[in-house]
């Protein structure tokens, strides 16, 4: 009926994606959700070969993948996959609709690769910026950023003027859930 389609069963975390799609593929899926996030990270490492991924996982996990600045469930994984993804939250499944019903609720979201080739800064060091912001996620960047920050300084030769001259920007007062992709952007350009 869908020559097109080919089902593959594995680990989609152990599977080798290169050795098994030559180019373009879609996840689709009902994700395990005690390893919904690791398959989303997972996901990011194959950004330009995955157009759209759609599935269920557990409500808070979908809804924190697509949260934006200033909700109190806004992290990581929507500051990473909104860099490259458009994130739609669709809908909620009720658990009981499973039998046995799961002590939690589902999600449902679509995810559609946007425009977004570059972000115009170091990939790996805006992966740490966010990751290292959300760490410690009440406090705020200046503290949270402070082994970056350190870092930039030892790199540049900085004396103590010159690391609270450059601390001063207001950014640093800000707490990492207040920042857009934009600005994590931008605070990975100030920190290169």
């Amino acid at each position: 009926v869908y020559p097109q389609l080919e089902v593959i069963e594995g680990d989609f975390l152990k599977l080798d994606l290169d050795g098994i799609f030559d180019g373009r593929f879609a996840v689709i899926g009902n994700y395990p959700y005690n390893i919904s996030s690791q398959i989303f990270f997972r996901i990011l490492d194959y950004k330009d070969s995955i157009p759209v991924v759609s599935g269920m996982l557990q409500r808070e996990v979908a809804q924190r993948i697509c949260a934006g600045p200033g909700s109190k469930v806004y992290g990581i994984l929507s500051v990473l996959l909104q860099a490259w993804y458009d994130c739609e939250y669709l809908f909620t499944v009720d658990e009981n609709v499973f039998n046995p019903p799961p002590k939690v609720k589902s999600g449902v979201l679509r995810l559609t690769r946007n425009t977004t080739t570059d972000l115009g800064c170091d990939e790996r060091l805006f992966k740490t910026v966010v990751k290292t912001s959300f760490g410690q996620r009440r406090k705020t960047l200046r503290n949270s950023l402070k082994p970056l920050i350190r870092a930039k300084a030892d790199r540049e030769g900085w004396n103590e003027e010159q690391l609270a001259e450059f601390t001063a920007d207001p950014v640093f007062e800000l707490r990492p859930e207040r920042l857009s992709v934009e600005d994590f952007i931008s605070l990975t350009l100030k920190l290169a």
